[in-house]
């Protein structure tokens, strides 16, 4: 751990290292930040090869697209196209929070983060720092910071020990108050369907949603 970039993000990035924190993201390096669930590993949502960067050092196909973390509601319409009423509900609800919303992404995008069938997941954190870099940067294309079958990173020390010198800098903020990853649910394909279980239970989105939501069978814990 001696020799990688780590920021201290308690309570928040200092002004000089939410600097850093964008200047890496823009030259198209990765970041391991801490979101309210789980650490996380990610790169600037618009650049392919970062995007690929991410996947790679997770040990993840393209198969399995990263979501896109943002700072704001508002996003689901810079993003999305045809949103739901019940996903605007859900967003209300539960926005900044542990919830993942899959919808149809514009056309125009451009934006290559996998094999997505059109789709973008989305999110919006609730933590301040990570808050704070999205604001000044834009949405990063975020995953679990963790090697593909391994636990999720709960700490930074975790995370230096799966990626080391591969990610450019680790935003610390002390360790993770849960080890449950954000829960899913896809709103592009008609009715809701939870395809994630985490945070979130589904009585409570679909409470929120006002309407059922299918716990597709076999849905990862």
């Amino acid at each position: 751990m001696s020799t990688e970039t780590i920021l201290r993000a308690i309570p928040s990035l200092s002004a000089d290292d939410l600097a850093v924190a964008s200047r890496e993201l823009r030259n198209g390096r990765l970041l391991v930040v801490p979101t309210d669930t789980v650490y996380g590993i990610g790169c600037d949502a618009a650049n392919p090869s970062a995007v690929a960067d991410v996947l790679a050092a997770k040990g993840r196909g393209r198969q399995m697209p990263p979501p896109v973390l943002v700072s704001c509601a508002n996003a689901l319409d810079d993003l999305c196209v045809d949103v739901p009423d019940y996903a605007r509900a859900l967003a209300r609800a539960f926005w900044p929070g542990g919830l993942t919303l899959i919808l149809r992404a514009r056309p125009d995008l451009g934006w290559d983060l996998g094999e997505t069938g059109g789709t973008i997941g989305v999110r919006m954190p609730d933590q301040p720092a990570l808050l704070a870099l999205l604001r000044t940067f834009g949405p990063m294309a975020v995953t679990s910071a963790n090697l593909t079958g391994e636990p999720p990173a709960t700490s930074i020390t975790e995370a230096v020990s799966s990626f080391g010198s591969c990610v450019a800098a680790y935003l610390d903020a002390g360790p993770t108050e849960s080890a449950t990853a954000s829960s899913i649910v896809d709103c592009s394909h008609g009715d809701p369907r939870m395809i994630r279980r985490g945070t979130i239970s589904l009585e409570e989105l679909t409470s929120a949603a006002g309407l059922s939501i299918v716990d597709v069978q076999g849905a990862r814990p």
